[in-house]
């Protein structure tokens, strides 16, 4: 589609030959309505016009300006242009010129005139135009007494075939536009599921093979002095690695729901591995499963940046809530805002501002930075019953890393 939201010719074409549908009528299809200018024609070659050079000029000029009004109205880059205005004037002063000079049949030029109206000009103007027309038409044809039909049947026929002409194919452009709107939606549909698909594996298996690597370090460091430890850090591994296949698939499908309570298991685990002491303290009413899942997305974000990025010795997990919002909070006492490399200002890196922007369509918000006693502080706000969002799943994660 045109920036504009209008289809050229070129997109019209196309749409038409994937679907073969019909599109809007083209620009010859207007032409055969030249045939209703015959009988001036005729009067022409039996000597029945006074001065017939010049009726057979304004016949020429009429078909002339008429064939390249019609053309240039099914553009809309030319419809819209000033010259096909000034072809349109053009044609009404042949037109009016040969009625009132000829009448009789001279006078069903009204009708197509209000045709070729009816391709360029849209909404009050063309009701204004039509309108004119079709008195002018019925006063001329009054006032000359001659007319091929009677005053009333010309004005509504001039009138109709204008209203006509441009109904269809306002009507028929619409459609065109709603079938690329219908296919530009499918293609949107697709890319957001691609990219849902794409930020849920990258979190997932970073997460993951962050808890492996920590996992495989601390069995093999527990293996020389206490064998059973190590197996029971291999177990863990090993249960990991079966988590990971199952939210994978859950994932795939787009069913995946998160858990906290799911999280914070996890992130005592992985953090218990990495030799680093968890605490966790929770306290507050039961949550939505969308808030649920937020929290337990920013569980998981804050202990793989403390895994990988802090150095520290000690991380603690707090939930406090309320009927109305709940506060989730993640402090460790490692290097702080230098964990992270390139943070953005205020909200960390990459990973965090990604969750900041998914609960801020959620009715929350995402605070991290350097704890006023060193370390890194992790703080979130959710209301306890918060909304799913509109067009993308809640559960699905930002791109990892502070």
């Amino acid at each position: 589609m045109s920036g504009n939201g209008r289809l050229t010719r070129r997109q019209r074409r196309r749409l038409r030959r994937e679907h073969g549908r019909p599109g809007p009528p083209g620009p010859y299809a207007l032409l055969p309505w030249l045939l209703m200018g015959l009988g001036s024609f005729s009067n022409l070659f039996q000597g029945e016009t006074p001065s017939p050079w010049i009726g057979g000029a304004g016949l020429l000029a009429f078909n002339s300006l008429y064939i390249s009004v019609v053309f240039r109205g099914f553009v809309k880059e030319k419809r819209e242009a000033r010259a096909t205005y000034v072809l349109l004037g053009a044609m009404a002063v042949v037109t009016f010129g040969l009625a009132i000079g000829y009448g009789g049949s001279w006078l069903l030029f009204f009708p197509l005139l209000s045709l070729a109206c009816g391709t360029v000009l849209r909404k009050r103007w063309l009701v204004v135009t039509l309108f004119g027309l079709a008195v002018s038409a019925c006063a001329i044809a009054v006032w000359r007494g001659d007319s091929a039909s009677t005053p009333w049947t010309l004005a509504y026929g001039t009138f109709i075939s204008g209203a006509v002409t441009s109904a269809i194919l306002t009507l028929s452009e619409t459609v065109m536009e709603l079938r690329a709107t219908r296919q530009e939606l499918a293609r949107t549909a697709v890319e957001r599921e691609r990219l849902r698909f794409s930020r849920d594996l990258h979190d997932l298996l970073g997460h993951t093979l962050s808890v492996i690597v920590v996992k495989s370090e601390a069995a093999r460091r527990l293996a020389p002095r206490d064998m059973d430890a190590a197996l029971s850090q291999v177990a863990d591994i090993e249960s990991v690695g079966r988590q990971a296949l199952t939210e994978i698939r859950e994932a795939v499908t787009g069913y995946r729901e998160g858990s906290l309570a799911t999280e914070l298991d996890r992130a005592r685990s992985a953090l218990t591995a990495a030799g680093i002491e968890p605490s966790v303290r929770r306290s507050g009413p039961p949550l939505a499963p969308q808030t649920e899942a937020l929290l337990g997305w920013v569980v998981r974000e804050a202990v793989t940046n403390v895994v990988r990025h802090s150095t520290a010795t000690r991380c603690a997990f707090e939930v406090d809530g309320n009927p109305e919002r709940v506060r989730l909070t993640v402090t460790d006492d490692g290097r702080g805002e230098a964990a992270a490399p390139a943070p953005t200002p205020g909200i960390g890196g990459t990973g965090l501002k990604g969750l900041t922007e998914r609960l801020a369509t959620a009715g929350g918000s995402l605070t991290a930075g350097p704890g006023p006693a060193g370390g890194f502080v992790v703080t979130a706000e959710l209301p306890v019953d918060a909304p799913g969002e509109e067009n993308d799943d809640p559960a699905s994660p930002p791109t990892l890393g502070r």
